[in-house]
């Protein structure tokens, strides 16, 4: 028979991911048919590979009849392109945002801008009269330590 742990244990793994989920502001966007997103498979557009790591499940998890597409594609040093997302309205309009140098929060925010709909005003303009920033800062990592800190 195995022992009862002393401690009590922490939230589980699952509970953790639906948090992140679910935190605010929920990506509602009433107004999004569909997401296309194109950035280099690797060392190069950082922002949109964070995004597409951080915010995009949370929009999957809100949207789910949303069409969403992500394209990696290999990207040598010598060309030079930039990543871009299309985004299409239900209304029929399409606008192409180049994702060059932004943050991933940055690039949520003119998504959120651009097909959120009145909600979203709402919560700036509440954000701001409370003196918050919009979004919520990134989470701070912890600095590694022992051998971690020690090896590459």
């Amino acid at each position: 028979m195995p022992r009862k742990p002393k401690t009590i244990p922490g939230p589980s793994r699952l509970s953790g991911i639906l948090a992140s989920l679910n935190q605010d502001p929920k990506p509602h966007l009433p107004n999004l048919k569909s997401i296309r997103l194109m950035y280099a498979y690797r060392n190069d557009h950082f922002g949109a590979r964070h995004f597409v790591k951080e915010d995009l499940p949370r929009i999957r998890y809100a949207n789910p009849a949303v069409d969403i597409q992500v394209e990696k594609r290999l990207k040598s040093k010598e060309e030079a392109w930039n990543p871009e997302m299309v985004v299409e309205l239900k209304n029929g309009t399409t606008h192409t945002l180049d994702l060059a140098g932004k943050w991933s929060s940055a690039i949520f925010q003119e998504l959120m801008d651009l097909s959120a709909g009145p909600w979203w005003q709402k919560w700036k303009r509440e954000r701001a009269a409370a003196g918050q920033p919009v979004l919520p800062p990134p989470p701070v990592q912890k600095p590694k330590t022992g051998a971690a800190a020690v090896l590459p």
